[in-house]
């Protein structure tokens, strides 16, 4: 049966699709909880790798957990900080990555060897609703035997991450109400017969969701559909489909169609703060389709046509700034580099990302 909600440890149930921004080290950038909240966004993000350094464990046990750290009562989901930490030892060394683990040096700190273990064990002081395992990313430039070794040695770590998963369980005698999701990494670049072999191999293993792991662009930089319609079409209809660091809205769109359930991406917000705010091209909410190919557009607030506009940025929108403020004004706080111009559209771009998962909760076309 394919899954309709993403279940929380609170008891909360998400329709699906649905989209986390990344809270990298337990913050949205320039938002509190409250923003979020009223963006109507479900859930969140956050990054093990930065957590891990920057939060002590000692804070994590005292809080019960990142959520009340931070005031969330939403869904958590905790990356096992993979893609940052092999994004640095790889750089570092030719020789970072072993069967036993990853070893890197974070700034003005000594080398650390970061396990399968480690990664889950962290993640578990979280407390988040899914935890996902450490994996070894095959890059772009790898070549097919580089990328098996990527493969193999992804499957090894997850059979391992399991183990030390459900030892935490059984030590910390958690129901199954309140047992996060175990999400896997599907790895293996353009190799579609590598991509088969991980995900068959991930499925044999057992799990409650796979992500598209890796590279999801192409070497002629377009989405590579190939590979997450080849997942998509093996995983098995019970499990969550994971779409990790995919943002884009036509690809997110595209993703669903494929049966994609998750999605995470600093892009709504980043790109907020860097003057590009999403748009969706039609005068009201009701009226959006997702299913044209040009649904949205991008709005740049701070030039100088836009100075005098009285007009709302958006009237398919009903956020905070879309609701209370007009271009002229925002324009206006872009150009004085006031820092609340990047809040309103963060604020602004977040919404318009939970408009897009209720579009596609509500179309009959997507898999989900």
């Amino acid at each position: 049966m394919k899954p309709t909600h993403f279940k929380t440890t609170t008891n909360q149930k998400i329709p699906l699709p649905v989209f986390f921004p990344d809270a990298t080290q337990a913050v949205v950038k320039s938002l509190d909880t409250i923003d979020i909240k009223k963006t109507k966004t479900p859930g969140i993000l956050v990054n093990t790798y930065h957590l891990y350094l920057n939060i002590g464990k000692t804070i994590l046990i005292s809080h019960k957990g990142i959520a009340n750290f931070m005031s969330w009562d939403k869904a958590v989901i905790s990356d096992s900080g993979g893609f940052q930490v092999m994004s640095i030892a790889k750089k570092q060394s030719k020789n970072s990555t072993t069967d036993k683990g990853v070893r890197f040096k974070p700034p003005n700190k000594k080398s650390i060897l970061f396990t399968p273990e480690d990664s889950i064990s962290f993640q578990m002081l979280l407390r988040p609703d899914m935890v996902v395992v450490l994996d070894d990313f095959t890059t772009q430039t790898d070549s097919y035997q580089t990328a098996k070794q990527t493969v193999k040695r992804t499957i090894d770590w997850a059979v391992r991450s399991k183990i030390q998963f459900e030892k935490i369980i059984k030590q910390q005698k958690l129901p199954k109400s309140k047992t996060p999701y175990l999400l896997a990494i599907v790895q293996g670049g353009e190799y579609l017969d590598l991509r088969e072999y991980c995900t068959r191999q991930l499925v044999k293993i057992g799990f409650d969701g796979l992500g598209y792991g890796g590279w999801p662009i192409d070497k002629n930089g377009k989405f590579n559909y190939r590979v997450a319609k080849l997942i998509a079409d093996i995983t098995p209809d019970n499990y969550l489909l994971y779409g990790l660091g995919i943002g884009k809205p036509e690809e997110i769109v595209g993703c669903a169609k494929l049966g994609y359930h998750i999605f995470d991406c600093v892009l709504p917000t980043r790109d907020a703060r860097h003057k590009r705010l999403y748009l969706y091209n039609t005068p009201s909410i009701d009226k959006i389709n997702i299913n044209d190919p040009n649904f949205y557009s991008y709005y740049i607030p701070d030039q100088q046509k836009h100075y005098h506009d009285s007009s709302p940025i958006s009237t398919a929108c009903d956020c905070t700034l879309c609701k209370n403020y007009s271009r002229s004004y925002l324009a206006h706080l872009f150009r004085i580099k006031e820092f609340t111009a990047g809040r309103l559209a963060s604020i602004h771009n977040l919404r318009f990302y939970s408009i897009l998962m209720e579009k596609l909760q509500q179309n009959p076309n997507f898999n989900c």
